[in-house]
């Protein structure tokens, strides 16, 4: 499987990252460790977590994903075969990008990770009330203590993007050689109108998030009835208008030419979108995963493209 540069931070990935927000809420212990074994032995990489995973889930407090990732690295002596990507600042116990909250973050995520170091660490959203040199300096520490690789921004703008990276530049501190937007077929504007010339022009890597649109591009959400009992039918909902219709609509002729399902086209498409590194996407069992792997393999032609461009714009 061809691996592709993550921005300048010297880190290769597979097309395709495993998003961890599952980990000890959808995807039980069990559960966890075969996927992130089936994950590994197809050929995949990076494995993208947070502090707060999955705190928004009754019982929960956050940390769950990253402690099962941590016990399965130990049990299955695989950490030589993965990078792993965390983040902070959302957590109320690790709050913001203060320099403080950094390392006691990245300190609490090793503990939980059983690791030496996370491949890449990332922002998990802007801190306003931190100096950017603050916030990257407590980063330059952290790399040259070993701890972390290489640093990622989550949710950021073009405006803080740029200013943090003109920050580093400036003071030369390490730059953040990822971003984590909020990007797929039907939630194209914010990302393309700024985000996209930024980081094509600063050679920035690109892990998108949402990559599905909750579950939505699967096709298996096309009536409200089919939103029912679904831990993320809710989130699926807000895309059965016109234009969620003509995305379905295009997944499933560009599917049917190729011979495949419309989840592959959805993540094919990101896949060969310039710029993208990798899409996030999660699997709560090994057939979902195998699934989602076959879109690695799926080459869409300009003629495919252009039809869910035109779809989707």
């Amino acid at each position: 499987m061809q691996m592709r540069p993550l921005g300048h931070s010297g880190l290769s990935i597979a097309p395709l990252v495993f998003g961890g927000n599952v980990f000890g809420w959808t995807a039980d212990e069990a559960t966890s460790m075969r996927l992130l074994d089936a994950f590994v032995d197809a050929g995949f990489n990076m494995i993208d977590t947070a502090d707060v995973y999955s705190r928004w889930a009754p019982g929960l407090s956050g940390g769950e994903s990253e402690t099962l990732i941590g016990k399965w690295l130990r049990q299955s002596g695989k950490r030589d075969r993965v990078l792993i990507a965390s983040k902070s600042a959302k957590d109320e116990r690790n709050p913001g990008l203060s320099p403080a909250s950094i390392r006691q973050a990245v300190d609490d995520a090793l503990q939980r990770l059983q690791t030496d170091v996370i491949d890449l660490f990332q922002a998990h959203q802007f801190d306003p009330d931190v100096p950017q040199e603050d916030t990257l300096g407590a980063y330059a520490e952290l790399i040259a203590a070993g701890k972390i690789r290489a640093i990622g921004a989550s949710n950021f703008n073009a405006g803080q993007l740029q200013a943090a990276l003109d920050v580093s530049a400036r003071h030369d501190l390490p730059r953040y050689e990822s971003l984590q937007p909020h990007y797929n077929l039907v939630e194209r504007d914010d990302y393309e109108s700024d985000l996209e010339p930024l980081i094509r022009r600063e050679e920035i890597g690109v892990i998108p998030y949402y990559s599905l649109a909750s579950g939505f591009l699967t096709g298996k959400y096309r009536k409200p009835e089919d939103l029912a009992d679904r831990a993320r039918g809710g989130g699926a909902g807000k895309y059965l208008n016109d234009k969620g219709r003509r995305v379905l609509a295009a997944l499933d002729a560009v599917a049917g030419r190729h011979g495949v399902k419309p989840v592959h086209v959805a993540l094919a498409w990101l896949m060969a979108r310039p710029g993208i590194s990798a899409p996030i996407a999660s699997a709560t069992s090994v057939a979902q995963l195998r699934e989602l792997a076959a879109a690695a393999t799926l080459s869409l032609d300009a003629g495919d493209i252009q039809a869910l461009d035109a779809a989707s714009a």
